[in-house]
Order: structure tokens, then sequence, then C-alpha cells
């Protein structure tokens, strides 16, 4: 009947007393899928806070130069001086013309006197020189009034061209304002909104770790047979079947001196 040899080589017993439920174990326990919702998921983001909110509030006020752009368009144009006239104007104007004939008349008298003292009252001469007289402060009454009229333009001109620069600087400010407002509540929002992922990130980093606290329990666990297996020399064990008995024993040998006395003979 043949042999059959058969080796094995088994670790310490203490290690195979160990890493047996070690291996039930952990087929048992990564047969279970883990439920990852428990450490992932929209839960642990942090979204933006009270101040960021308001902070995006307040972006509609980056448009808040638009009111005074238009105002600022309303002070050119060849008219726009109109709206900025005093309206005392024309009682200036008025009023200073009046006591300008009131002076221009105290003049004709003088004219008379002189008239008489050159003994050409009531004469060609005197109407002469009252025509040139009252002709001269027509002109002047007119230059007077054009002064006036003139000075008046310029003034209504120059408060639009002031009205347009500040109006055009309010336009600037507005939104720049407002942006400041904006980049202030964003970064104050960001701080707050970073704290709060971290705290999150803490909760979600516990919660992955109570669900996988098993498996890392034996992965360390199974760490720590390796090495001992390392540490310590496998045992070999031997079988052989069936197990020779001693006749076989005999036989085997006599008949392995029976073939070198024949291989001794062939020799002869």
């Amino acid at each position: 009947m043949a042999e059959v040899s058969q080796q094995q080589i088994l670790p310490a017993p203490f290690i195979e007393a160990a890493a047996k439920p070690y291996l039930e174990k952990i087929q048992e326990v990564y047969g279970k899928p883990v439920d990852v919702s428990q450490f992932m998921g929209q839960q642990f983001v942090a979204g933006p806070g009270a101040l960021q909110t308001q902070a995006e509030g307040l972006a509609a006020g980056l448009g808040a130069y638009q009111p005074y752009l238009q105002a600022a368009q309303a002070a050119t144009g060849p008219t726009a001086y109109q709206a900025y006239m005093s309206p005392y104007q024309q009682d200036v104007i008025n009023t200073t013309l009046q006591q300008y004939d009131i002076q221009a008349q105290k003049g004709l008298p003088q004219l008379a006197a002189q008239a008489i003292g050159a003994g050409a009252f009531g004469g060609g001469r005197e109407g002469v020189q009252r025509a040139e007289y009252q002709s001269q402060s027509d002109l002047n009454r007119a230059l007077l009034q054009a002064q006036l009229q003139q000075q008046g333009f310029g003034q209504a001109q120059q408060l639009a061209a002031q009205q347009f620069g500040q109006q055009m600087n309010l336009a600037q400010i507005a939104p720049s304002l407002v942006g400041s407002q904006i980049a202030g509540l964003s970064a104050l929002g960001a701080q707050q909104q970073a704290q709060a992922q971290a705290g999150l990130t803490a909760q979600q980093q516990l919660a992955q770790a109570q669900a996988l606290e098993e498996q890392q329990r034996l992965s360390q666990l199974g760490a720590g047979i390796t090495s001992l297996i390392a540490g310590y020399p496998a045992q070999t064990q031997t079988q052989v079947t069936p197990s020779p008995s001693g006749l076989a024993t005999g036989l085997g040998t006599a008949s392995t001196l029976a073939g070198i006395y024949r291989l001794y003979k062939g020799f002869n």
C-alpha cells in the first residue's frame, strides 16, 4: 500500500488560541456594512451664518449710486442752470434799476442849471445835452441790467457745477461704503463659519471613530497577533499514512538486500 507523508506547519498553541476567535470576530464585523451616513453628509457642513446672510442682503446697496448719478445728470445741459437761479434774482435787478433811475433823474437838474448859466436854457444845445445824457444813462442802465443778469447766470452755473460734483462724489462714496460694510460682515461671517465648521468636523470625527471603533480594535488585535507569529517559530508536524508495521519494515529490508545480491551476481 502506498504511503502518504503529510507535513503541517502550525503556530504556537497560545497564538492559535488567540487567532481562532479573532478570525471569527473579524468575519462577523467586516461582514456587516458600515452606515457611513453617521459621519458623512450635509449635517457636517457649516452653512453661512447670520452675518454672511446680512452681507448678502446688503449687496443690493451696491447700486445705490444710481439716484446720485441721475441727480448729477440733471445738473448738466444748457438749461440746467435755470434750476439754480435765485428766486430773488429779478427782484434784485428791479430794485437796482429803480435806484439807478432815481440817481439818473438827479442829474437832469444839473444839466438845466448848466444851460441856464450858459444862456442856452430851452435851446437846441440844451436839448442835445439832455439827449446825450439820456442816451448814456440808458446805455449804462442796460449794461447794469446785463451785468446783474450775467452775475445771476454765473452763480447759477456755479451752483449747478457744484451740485454735479457733489452728486458724482456721492455716487462713488455710496457703493464704496456699502462695499466696505459687506466686506466687514463677510469677514466676520467667514470667521464664525470656520469656527462652526471646526465644531462640526470634531463631531464628524467623533461619529466616525465611534462607527469604526470595533474595526479599529480588531485591526490592532490582528497586528498584535501578526507580531506574535513573527516572533515565535512555527511547529512542524509530520504524519505518515498508513503507519508502517514491523513486518512491513522487515520485508522491505529483505527485498532491498535481495536486490543488492542479484545486482552483485550480475557483475560476476
